[in-house]
């Protein structure tokens, strides 16, 4: 049930105040607690079932008593409403938690699997054990989920965890910190806080598992420093999800679930529509659909909804603001610096060759272009970078044969966003967009290695495998 209401609350020592800005936490802590991580994970407590059970309930416990902390810390960095907060962090945590709750003594156990005859009387299975000590770097979007979404993971399959929340949410890293210290031992799992400094440190220190979300260019830096120890890594990045909006498409209802994609989290969504491409019949009906779901969802005057978020900083908002000058508005437009406040804006006829077009928004600002033929949407999308997400709204059986064309670390047929909530999938990117993926059983296997293991008897023990290689044109006829 959401309890978060809009303004401070008390509960425990939570309610003490938080920073406007981040401390590094200083080099000598960082790596006693690398260190220490990594001797807590070889004395083999992170193993059992037991444990891992017992902590996974641990954080849920948290998450129930820290509710009202969390969601006044993400209103106070992003305006971002009780509901929203609930909805787009909270409970997708929660889930997370009760799905390997369920099942990851399933998911630990053993693997029986065939055993080729050449190899009698040998029997075979998979075993899955935890990769070791893990650091988890999360943005500043969604501070909350994005943290503790991939230590459910961790948790389930018997990892430690460094944390690394954004030092852009202050107030949300700070309770987060205070939430992890007051419920697990920093042997197992402690929270870091800084600047990209103390990233810089964080890579340069050696991990099991690297687990990373961010921007690509950050992906770039994480895997030259992962190279160094060979660390595999999990990279959750973003880039520009495209929406094709097609002849056959409900207008009103695509309007609205594209207009609800882009305005949740101000478009502050790492797979939030980043453009649309609009058959060129449909371009005014599907501007002036567009401008009535954002009234419908946030009212004349989305600066006065309580739903809308802000831009995390003014930085982001001179970003995002200046890509207004660079097509014509259709649609919105306004700006507020001093609110950090961007309403809702349709661009249309942009340049491909500008900015707009070729980085990732991250904001309210979503460009029109059009097209004639499908083939053209489908060729403007493949020229660019494979994006974390596609979306496509007309007739469900052009919209696969779009999905066979192209490629995305995930995509909706009629609608947006929704794939990340369903746990049962995987949810990454692929290319530009990421490596790696996780939710429900993937995080799982995202920090384990699946163990090969061939169990021989003594006897038996069969001659032909051994040199002078005796029978071997029977043995050629079995290989």
């Amino acid at each position: 049930m959401l309890t978060c209401p809009s303004g401070p609350g008390r509960i425990g020592s939570a309610d003490a105040k938080t920073p406007a800005t981040m401390e590094n936490t200083p080099t000598a802590k960082i790596a006693a607690l690398a260190a220490a991580q990594r001797a807590y994970f070889r004395t083999g407590a992170t193993l059992p079932a037991d444990f891992r059970r017992t902590m996974l309930r641990r954080l849920a416990k948290a998450l129930e008593q820290w509710e009202q902390p969390l969601c006044d810390a993400l209103w106070q960095d992003l305006h971002k409403s009780p509901e929203e907060a609930y909805l787009t962090e909270l409970s997708i945590v929660r889930d997370e938690v009760r799905t390997h709750l369920r099942h990851f003594e399933e998911w630990m156990r053993p693997e029986k699997t065939s055993t080729p005859l050449k190899l009698f009387p040998s029997r075979s299975r998979i075993i899955t054990q935890p990769l070791g000590s893990a650091l988890i770097v999360a943005p500043w979007n969604y501070p909350v989920q994005l943290l503790l979404d991939p230590l459910v993971g961790a948790i389930s399959a018997g990892c430690t965890a460094l944390l690394k929340p954004s030092p852009y949410t202050p107030h949300v890293s700070d309770t987060l910190a205070r939430m992890i210290a007051a419920y697990f031992d920093e042997r197992y799992i402690a929270v870091v806080q800084g600047h990209r400094e103390v990233n810089t440190q964080l890579l340069d220190e050696r991990w099991d598992l690297i687990f990373l979300t961010g921007s690509p260019a950050l992906g770039r830096i994480a895997m030259a420093a992962a190279a160094k120890n060979l660390t595999p890594l999990v990279l959750e990045l973003g880039g520009k999800s495209p929406c094709i909006v097609e002849r056959g498409a409900d207008l009103e209802v695509a309007a609205r679930r594209i207009a609800w994609g882009k305005t949740l989290n101000a478009g502050q969504t790492c797979i939030a529509p980043d453009y649309l491409l609009v058959q060129e019949s449909l371009r005014e009906l599907f501007v002036a659909a567009f401008d009535r779901a954002v009234k419908r969802l946030l009212g004349d005057d989305p600066a006065q909804s309580p739903y809308y978020v802000r831009m995390v900083s003014d930085r982001a908002f001179d970003r995002v603001a200046s890509y207004l000058g660079q097509g014509t508005v259709l649609s919105g437009g306004r700006t507020d610096r001093a609110q950090r406040y961007i309403e809702p804006t349709l661009l249309g006829d942009p340049d491909p060759a500008s900015p707009v077009m070729q980085e990732e928004i991250f904001g309210p600002v979503l460009p029109l272009l059009t097209f004639r033929e499908t083939d053209e949407a489908v060729a403007f999308v493949n020229d660019r970078e494979k994006p974390l997400a596609l979306y496509y709204f007309g007739p469900e059986e052009r919209g696969r044969e779009v999905l066979r064309r192209t490629t995305s670390g995930g995509a909706c047929l009629n609608d947006t966003i929704v794939h990340v909530a369903n746990n049962s999938l995987p949810f990454g990117g692929v290319g530009n967009s990421g490596m790696g993926s996780y939710h429900g059983r993937r995080s799982f296997d995202a920090f384990s290695h699946r163990r090969a293991v061939v169990t021989t008897p003594v006897q038996p023990d069969p001659p032909f495998r051994y040199m002078p290689y005796r029978m071997f044109r029977w043995v050629k006829k079995i290989l």
